[in-house]
């Protein structure tokens, strides 16, 4: 048996940014990790202008800024056939330091964070290691029990255990916290298509059709492709075979046509079943969920990542000094939970606001394009793509770094 002051469930952008955080006040802190690396594919890539203020205030952007990435700057539907964009958000209108969505793979940020982490010596990151179980004391959650990649087994000891393991987190189900699930209609598919010379833009382009949508992601040498069909309908998509699938891709989006035998199988594409709820409570004596494993999100505006860096700056700005004194309470958690849940339910409100007027009727095949009014609205009012660039890249009640992790640039 071991023991550690804060243990971390999951080495996702929540739990690095928290034991980082964490270990910069002092707090000795174990993150627990059951992959051998970061190295996953089609994750949370986006990082967004208040996540990218938040770096720099660590003393990590210039060495953020060095990694390959693509920007954009905009999101916008093509209309009349690709001649005209309907600009729905525009974040070079932010008065921000970073007026851009950054998209970098997440690997890529998970280990910057990880190497800033290392630095510190009460930071301690255990790759291959699966929490499998909570230990319990009475009533509290007092550690985990874990599983190693060669098999072995262990139990850590915490005063706090922050569970930051996804949508199916182990530690919400068996500490029995109760979840509201929200109606979704939509399931998403990720794949690749080639880049050719020139066609590099900032500007994220959602395609409607009856039935089907797609979002297109500019990434350094590729696009990154989100198909969104009706929920339930994977096995139908994959009974009816690549070449059906590459149809489909090439009628939605003619000026793809020419790559999309880019999808050698249906192999290459991976299935996100979308959820979209969220715990009615937050944590039990000893553990605290945040990001997914509080709030699962839907794809739609990519704030699922923020939203759960947010929560971690949160929660390390608030819980360092009781975990550091050995006086942390239900209290201390139960005040993360209100300072991040209005901020969790406007995103949760947008993103179902997003899904009713946009996905919903497409994937259900009831309207082919974006909704007459919200067209009328952005062609009269275009300084009124503010307000979304606002909600998806900053956001209520931004977090930034306490005082005690902020760096200078290095």
């Amino acid at each position: 048996m071991e023991r550690t002051t804060c243990c971390v469930i999951g080495g996702g952008p929540a739990g690095v940014m928290a034991g980082l955080l964490l270990a910069r006040a002092g707090v000795k802190v174990t993150v627990l990790e059951k992959h051998a690396d970061f190295l996953r594919d089609f994750r949370g890539d986006t990082v967004h202008p208040s996540t990218l203020q938040l770096l720099d205030e660590l003393g990590l952007g210039q060495r953020f800024a060095a990694l390959r990435q693509s920007r954009v700057e905009r999101v916008a539907f093509p209309l009349d056939g690709q001649q005209r964009l309907l600009v729905t958000g525009d974040f070079r209108l932010l008065r921000v330091r970073h007026p851009y969505v950054a998209l970098v793979p997440q690997w890529e940020l998970l280990n910057l964070l990880a190497e800033a982490a290392a630095a510190e010596p009460t930071f301690t990151l255990r790759m291959s290691h699966e929490a499998t179980g909570l230990v319990w004391h009475g009533h509290r959650v007092a550690g985990v029990e874990y599983r190693t990649g060669d098999g072995g087994t262990g139990t850590l000891t915490a005063d706090l255990t922050l569970a930051g393991d996804g949508r199916h987190s182990m530690a919400r189900s068996q500490a029995n916290l109760p979840v509201r699930e929200f109606p979704i209609l939509m399931d998403a598919w990720w794949f690749r298509l080639p880049q050719r010379e020139g066609d590099t833009t900032s500007t994220l382009a959602p395609h409607l059709g009856y039935g089907r949508m797609a979002v297109v992601l500019p990434r350094e040498g590729y696009f990154q492709i989100g198909y969104l069909g009706r929920k339930g309908t994977d096995a139908q998509l994959r009974g009816r075979g690549v070449e059906a699938f590459r149809r489909d891709i090439a009628e939605l989006m003619p000026e793809f046509a020419d790559r999309v035998d880019a999808i050698r199988s249906l192999d290459d594409v991976r299935f996100l079943d979308v959820r979209l709820n969220r715990l009615r409570r937050w944590y039990a004596d000893g553990l605290l969920c945040i990001g997914d494993a509080a709030h699962a999100m839907s794809p739609m505006g990519g704030v699922g990542i923020n939203l759960a860096i947010q929560d971690a700056v949160a929660a390390a700005t608030m819980l360092a000094e009781p975990l550091l004194r050995g006086t942390l309470t239900r209290a201390d958690l139960a005040a993360v939970q209100r300072r991040r849940l209005l901020p969790t339910r406007l995103v949760q409100a947008l993103q179902r606001i997003m899904h009713r007027l946009i996905a919903d009727p497409v994937v259900t095949g009831r309207r082919q394009g974006p909704p007459r009014q919200l067209a009328t609205l952005m062609d009269r009012l275009p300084r009124a793509a503010y307000v979304p660039a606002y909600l998806i890249g900053v956001g209520y009640r931004s977090e930034h770094a306490p005082g005690f992790a902020r760096r200078t640039h290095s």
